[in-house]
């Protein structure tokens, strides 16, 4: 007799509703999950370890993972494993035991869904990660507290207790065709260089106009390092937030233009991370919150620069 609770039966479940795997995006995969075996409540870490044991998988931590690994997954006497890293926080374990337990359904996929290809290893990382952020951090729900925060990642990050590159990436993902923003991360690196570590975007799909075309480069992406002046160099060396509030992109100066906002991350009285925030200047309402909050330093304004 097959146990409903147990993974490969949820799996079947999301066969019999969308007809293939591949039919259903992360976000509904999440979504079903999150009411399969949650109920809606929130995926506490007691939570996702009991529903682990319902879907018949044994989770473990280990303090001999690579300084690179969070956790894994592995099959032994037949049944699956999860192993997390021993002294993980809170948010990093939660994130652990839902993408270990992505990647476990992708290979049990191919058994309830005979024609069903699965995704190759960059690809199921990539799902997988988007899996577990969408469970954490419900789509609805979390946009409604984006806004409410003035798009401030270190305040979500703190209010969820979420790392700020989770709280980042979910706010690009929610936000896609709702607003053109881009935010970027920047984080020390061993050499003592500061360069950007994570970085994400969306676009308007309801105003054409609502978006900024044909500046590439203009967004700094992963591994770009600070630039001189800039808003991001600015709250390093004072550990202070900085605003400009009119980024200008034509000669003329008659665009519309940017607003953007640097933020500091302290820890001790130091910077540890800095986000980078861009909107269209008619958007700056929404940041109106993390302004009220943060304080920042007024920035007369910049020209085809961040």
């Amino acid at each position: 007799m097959i146990n409903p609770s147990d993974l490969r039966y949820f799996c079947y479940h999301l066969v019999r509703k969308y007809g293939s795997p591949d039919n259903a995006s992360e976000e509904q995969k999440a979504d079903e999950f999150r009411h399969y075996y949650l109920r809606d409540l929130p995926p506490t870490l007691k939570a996702l370890r009991t529903v682990a044991v319902c879907c018949g998988l044994r989770v473990c931590s280990s303090d001999e993972l690579p300084r690179n690994v969070r956790g894994y997954n592995h099959v032994l006497d037949g049944t699956d494993n999860i192993v997390t890293r021993d002294g993980d926080t809170v948010s990093g374990t939660q994130n652990t035991i839902l993408h270990e337990i992505r990647e476990i359904m992708e290979r049990t996929f191919p058994t309830v869904s005979r024609n069903y290809r699965p995704l190759r290893t960059n690809a199921r990382h990539y799902a997988a990660n988007r899996f577990a952020a969408a469970v954490l951090l419900p789509r609805v729900s979390f946009r409604d507290r984006v806004y409410d925060a003035g798009l401030d990642v270190i305040e979500l990050a703190n209010r969820y207790l979420k790392s700020c590159s989770q709280v980042l990436l979910r706010i690009g993902e929610v936000l896609q065709g709702k607003l053109f923003f881009y935010a970027g991360m920047y984080e020390p690196g061993q050499d003592g260089d500061w360069r950007v570590s994570y970085w994400t975007g969306s676009g308007n799909h309801h105003d054409p106009d609502a978006n900024i075309y044909g500046l590439n480069g203009f967004f700094p992406r992963k591994g770009r390092g600070v630039l001189p002046d800039s808003l991001v160099d600015m709250a390093i060396r004072t550990g202070r937030p900085h605003i400009a509030e009119r980024i200008t992109l034509t000669d003329d100066g008659d665009d519309e233009g940017l607003i953007a906002i640097a933020n500091p991350q302290m820890i001790q009285g130091i910077p540890a991370k800095v986000i980078l925030t861009v909107l269209m200047a008619r958007n700056s309402n929404l940041l109106a919150p993390q302004i009220e909050r943060i304080h920042p330093v007024m920035v007369d304004g910049f020209h085809r620069h961040l």
